[in-house]
């Protein structure tokens, strides 16, 4: 009797979701495929959450789309059409809001899921076949406001300066803003080993949440005054003496300034704003500076915010001032969220940038890559609105939109008012793995392929470029996001310079990043492999990768960091007598993002099977509403309603909800697009409401809380 066929050999490649891009395997099963353990990756060690283990039932038929859908006029619906009927349409969608308005009527709008190849061949579809300067992508919603501050304070933007493995390393870690155990489960055991060798973790959050249970000492300011927080920290700092002035003043520049702006916070006013209280911001003080090394972390908490730059650079200015930055096991470094949010802005799908984090109105940079790219630079369009503003241009000043890996009906602020806007376009093309509630507006839908179905590279939140590798072949019906793009800039007069092998595009991007400040020349897909992955900058082949940043010298003309004074302001939008709540806004464990993927999963959506509004008991109490009864959150914008989940660990002025979900939950039907003046961040985090019991038979709107 014959032995039986040896099972394939698996594939090793990376998570789809969130930026710790987690490495496992995958290995053919039936119709698609199996998730393996991927010991030897250095992120996670084998770990993977729920989202990660349940990622090939996104691979499914059941769930997918497999083939082009295009909307027909005597139908008003979206019915099958061929490959070539429906690459025609959005050819023909383009250009002709193109020529009847002109370029800039057409719009582009990513991901930050999107491939490096990706990324980089959208922004240069936008600005060559297209010719237009709008162009933006999800990520604007994700860390812009980090890497505003990480580029004014240190001249460089990565994510992490430093690889995780320094973290359980440090002395002690402040976490603002962040929910690691929620968010990117197997990142918590870097805080785990931190306690076991004796360091200390404090985390900011107005949320008693699972990451906060493990904090030595958790700070639950009133959203919208981390910034307060910051600034009251460090006059602590000054007060008791704990500046570091051998670092101020051979490695920083700036210090006076922003030492008056923080003497301008002290503890008693800082309490007032906050709701901390005093001694837990002397505790803090003296957690982080007796500690021998320290680092501060930030996420969407306090980056979220209509000041979210300014906040950030007032952490930074902490750690500055202290010494904790620069040097081994120290330093700021912020969480990045999306799973190439990081790579996904360096290579040029940012409204202000070029592939190798280029500025866009830098004219060496223009000529740097518009001869990678064979073109006159005069012919690259400036800088165009950033992602908000794009959204609220759309059916106006934009006509016609190409958006790809992105589902903003859910995931943008002012939800309701986007959904109005997308559906005033003149033409909307989506490509996606799922019809999205955003796709389900379009007039063409391109089913594009998945994670598991191709290669491509992808930057994690510590700056290690990563290749996920294709282990399966896609569906017959369905194409690569550089097949698509290859396919439209041949019917709209661009018949090269658009490849659709990922190798071939990366060897370009590798080019046109040289010598910029997101340097991967010296990366390949064999260097990838062998060493599992690397870290840039690499400017050469013979470049070992920098997992550390700014040991020597920081990033800036003079090798200094710079202070930047900073002060306290309100949010967008304070609370009142009409509104008198706080609304804040995350994620829950079984959900990601816009939930376009894990929303099709059956055992995630058990986990978590819709949204809720979650309140301390004294709200509820006032409010009149018991666990688990519908509740009304009603702001300026919109409103939702979700069952009530009541927990001792918020604050009484404040109601939490995820946003993962479209319908009458919709938590951005709420949220408030207040922009951040420097990154143009939209203010998730903070918006006045009001509550009203939605029980059948009554409705009362909240008291103050």
């Amino acid at each position: 009797m014959p032995n039986p066929a040896a099972p394939a050999s698996p594939t090793a490649t990376h998570c789809p979701y969130c930026a710790l891009q987690c490495g496992m395997n995958l290995r053919p099963a039936g119709d698609g495929v199996e998730v393996l353990e991927r010991t030897d990756f250095p992120v996670n060690r084998g770990a993977l959450c729920g989202k990660g283990r349940t990622a090939p039932e996104v691979l499914s038929s059941r769930v997918r789309l497999d083939g082009p859908l295009v909307r027909r006029p005597a139908t008003g619906r979206l019915e099958p059409a061929t490959w070539d009927e429906a690459l025609r349409a959005v050819a023909e969608g383009l250009r002709g809001a193109r020529d009847a308005h002109g370029a800039d009527a057409v719009g582009v709008f990513g991901g930050g899921g999107l491939t490096n190849e990706k990324a980089y061949t959208l922004g240069k579809f936008a600005r060559l076949v297209l010719g237009t300067s709008q162009i933006d992508y999800n990520g604007r919603f994700c860390m812009s406001s980090a890497a505003a501050a990480h580029q004014r304070a240190f001249g460089l933007d990565r994510g992490l300066p430093f690889p995780l493995e320094d973290v359980p390393r440090t002395g002690c870690v402040i976490l603002v803003g962040s929910n690691l155990a929620e968010t990117m489960p197997p990142a918590l055991r870097y805080l785990t080993e931190l306690k076991e060798n004796g360091g200390r973790l404090i985390v900011v959050d107005p949320r008693r949440t699972r990451t906060a249970e493990q904090a030595d000492l958790h700070l639950a300011p009133r959203p919208g005054t981390d910034l307060a927080l910051a600034l009251g920290l460090l006059h602590l700092v000054v007060a008791e003496g704990r500046t570091d002035e051998d670092f101020i003043a051979s490695r920083t520049t700036g210090w006076a300034g922003a030492r008056a702006a923080a003497m301008a916070h002290w503890p008693a006013r800082v309490e007032r704003l906050t709701g901390v209280p005093v001694p837990l911001l002397r505790e803090a003080v003296a957690m982080f500076c007796d500690a021998p090394a320290s680092m501060v972390l930030t996420a969407r908490g306090p980056e979220q915010q209509s000041k979210g730059t300014d906040t950030v650079g007032a952490w930074i200015n902490l750690c500055l001032a202290t010494g904790r930055a620069g040097r081994p096991l120290s330093g700021y470094g912020c969480l990045t969220g999306q799973g190439n949010g990081q790579g996904g802005r360096e290579h040029g799908q940012k409204a202000d940038q070029l592939p190798g984090y280029r500025r866009l109105d830098d004219p060496a940079a223009r000529a740097h890559v518009a001869g990678v790219w064979g073109v006159d630079p005069a012919s690259l369009p400036g800088p165009g609105r950033s992602a908000y503003e794009l959204l609220d241009a759309l059916g106006t000043d934009i006509r016609a939109l190409l958006l790809m890996g992105s589902n903003p009906v859910v995931s943008a602020p002012r939800a309701a008012h986007v959904e109005e806007r997308i559906a005033a376009l003149d033409f909307l093309a989506v490509a996606d793995v799922v019809l999205s509630e955003t796709a389900a507006l379009a007039d063409v839908v391109l089913p594009v392929t998945q994670w598991a179905e191709e290669t491509g590279t992808l930057t994690n939140l510590e700056g290690r470029v990563l290749l996920r590798r294709r282990a399966i072949d896609p569906p017959a019906g369905v194409r690569t996001d550089l097949e698509v793009l290859h396919a439209l800039a041949g019917l709209l007069g661009w018949e090269k310079g658009f490849p659709a092998d990922p190798e071939e595009v990366f060897e370009e991007l590798r080019r046109a990043s040289a010598g910029g400040p997101a340097d991967y020349a010296g990366i390949s897909y064999r260097r990838i492999a062998e060493e599992d992955g690397v870290f840039w900058p690499c400017p050469a082949p013979g470049h070992p990768g920098t997992p550390r940043l700014f040991l020597e010298r920081f990033a800036t003309p003079d090798g200094r960091a710079r202070f930047v004074p900073v002060t306290h302001r309100p949010a967008g939008e304070e609370p009142d007598e009409d509104y008198p709540v706080v609304l804040t806004t995350g994620r829950v464990v079984a959900q990601y993002q816009s939930g376009a993927q894990t929303r099709r999963v059956d055992a995630l959506n058990a986990a978590a099977p819709g949204p809720f509004v979650e309140l301390h008991p004294r709200l509820a109490e006032r409010l009149g509403v018991a666990e688990g009864e519908p509740v009304a959150v009603v702001s300026r914008r919109g409103r939702a309603v979700a069952p009530a989940r009541i927990t001792p660990g918020i604050r009484p002025d404040t109601v939490f909800m995820p946003f993962h979900w479209p319908g009458e939950g919709r938590a951005n039907n709420l949220t408030n697009p207040a922009l951040d003046p420097t990154s143009r961040m939209p203010e998730f985090k903070v918006c006045a409401v009001r509550l009203e019991a939605a029980a059948p038979g009554g409705a009362a709107a909240s008291p103050r809380p």
